[in-house]
């Protein structure tokens, strides 16, 4: 009977792989310590090519955006506190929230969908928090050296030459923030008042603590957390893995090729030796911004920004040896299956963002350049004038939601003999709002009820203009 049980037990444990676990040099063990200082290995190679460059253009775009003007005006400007955002031409108000709503879901949908088919590249390549990271990074290098004088200067103690360089770096930190925060600022008050008002100090009090709150934000997040950001406050990183699949391009370490690791001479034949291609000279740690050791399987730490691929890559070429031992690959790939690039999740997100995408389309189409509100004379809501008719008072307050300055001509339906009393035609000046005080009168013999619908109508006054927006509204008599 015994006997019978301990077969079933094995037949139903779960087959377990024993790995041996690497931890970066000097890496902390003990979950509750303070993590140690990462030092980053300057790398070259293909894909970190590729990310600067990347990095390089969009950082460009977000400098360069708020600078440009379109029609006269800000192309792209939030302002919030006249509550207009202007894109490009299209202006969009509290009453368009729809629209900035699919904008949202379409964007997350698209990360989504990038996320299922090539893993975390948003993070490697295009999140503010890895960009920023690598720039001052970069200001690190220059001011202080590479990773090992790094490290040296940081053991040595305080003279005048640590303390001129840590002064310089943290002063280019600083600066660069400032500009940061400055451009930052700039898609929400406009961008060249901004720069004269800072820096002549006439900014208001608002403007300048909001800028000097994201220029320590910068600061502190891209020189002194780094890490910690994508490591323990990203939500992303967290439920990443929601949207992976054994599908999913991710970097990995091909561990069938590269173990039993050890070192070994350039002409030494690694299968004589009993080893496989990894001579762990550690150098896919020593460049991780993360500081994770990518030979540990994936984890997620890892933001896929290719520096280990690029490290690695550059060994094996040295040692003649075939690259990608470390790669972008999937975990089909690694165990020598078919990839499925077409698959259930890939193709559920791509037809939510064709929905999506034809929403946001339909809702931009659709949009009215032209609103207008009613509002009722709160005092009376009936009145008799030297005439003998009924009358109305009503204010309307007309929304250009165009970025050119338009005439409108205003008009009233459902009483037939309805008198407009004030102006019928009015310009509005581009994305701005025009307050009209108008007054309607009727004969009271024309009024059967208490109280008759009618419509407000406004058009714009253009040659071969269809825009025509109506209002419904009511009229009362006196009793």
């Amino acid at each position: 009977m015994s006997d019978v049980k301990s077969n079933i037990r094995g037949k139903d444990q779960i087959p377990v792989k024993n790995l041996q676990i690497h931890k970066p040099d000097g890496a902390a063990h003990d979950n509750y310590k303070p993590r140690d200082q990462i030092y980053v290995r300057k790398v070259s190679g293909y894909f970190q090519q590729l990310r600067r460059k990347m990095n390089f253009f969009f950082l460009f775009v977000f400098a360069a955006i708020p600078w440009v003007n379109f029609n006269g005006q800000q192309a792209v400007l939030f302002d919030i506190a006249e509550q207009r955002f202007s894109i490009w031409g299209l202006t969009l108000w509290p009453q368009d929230l729809t629209l900035l709503a699919w904008l949202f879901i379409f964007s997350a949908f698209l990360l989504f969908f990038v996320t299922t088919f090539l893993g975390r590249v948003w993070c490697g390549y295009l999140c503010p928090q890895t960009v920023w990271t690598f720039i001052f990074m970069w200001f690190e290098e220059r001011i202080e050296g590479t990773a090992n004088q790094r490290k040296k200067l940081d053991s040595q103690k305080m003279d005048a030459n640590k303390f001129n360089k840590k002064a310089l770096k943290h002063f280019c930190w600083l600066f660069f923030a400032l500009l940061t925060a400055l451009t930052f600022a700039g898609y929400f008050t406009p961008v060249r008042d901004l720069f004269i008002d800072f820096f002549t100090f006439q900014a208001t009090l608002t403007v300048t603590l909001v800028v000097l709150f994201f220029t320590f934000c910068t600061y502190g997040n891209a020189g002194w957390m780094r890490e910690i950001m994508c490591l323990h406050m990203c939500p992303y990183a967290r439920f990443q893995s929601a949207m992976f699949d054994k599908d999913t391009l991710t970097v990995s370490y091909d561990y069938n090729r590269g173990e039993n690791r050890g070192a070994r001479g350039r002409k030494q034949d690694p299968k004589a030796l009993g080893l496989g291609d990894c001579i762990d000279c550690n150098l896919c740690v020593q460049v991780c911004p993360t500081g994770i050791d990518i030979r540990n399987g994936l984890q997620y730490e890892c933001i896929n920004c290719g520096a280990c691929v690029d490290a690695c890559d550059g060994v094996m070429d040295k040692m003649n040896y075939e690259k990608g031992l470390i790669r972008y690959t999937t975990e089909h790939e690694l165990k020598g299956h078919k990839v499925h690039l077409l698959r259930g999740k890939l193709v559920g997100y791509a037809t939510l963002l064709v929905i999506m995408s034809s929403l946001l389309t339909f809702e931009i189409l659709s949009r009215e350049p032209v609103s207008f509100d009613i509002i009722r004379d709160r005092n009376a809501l009936a009145r008799e004038n030297f005439n003998g008719e009924v009358e109305n008072v009503y204010t309307l307050k007309i929304l250009n939601k165009s970025q050119v300055d338009s005439t409108y001509r205003l008009s009233v339906e459902g009483i037939e003999t309805a008198k407009w009393v004030g102006d019928s035609e009015v310009m509005v000046k581009a994305a701005s709002v025009y307050t009209l005080p108008i007054s309607i009168a009727v004969d009271p013999y024309d009024l059967k009820d208490y109280m008759t619908d009618i419509t407000f109508v406004i058009e714009l006054v253009e040659e071969g203009s269809d825009v025509k927006v109506t209002h419904d509204s009511r009229f009362f008599k006196t009793r």
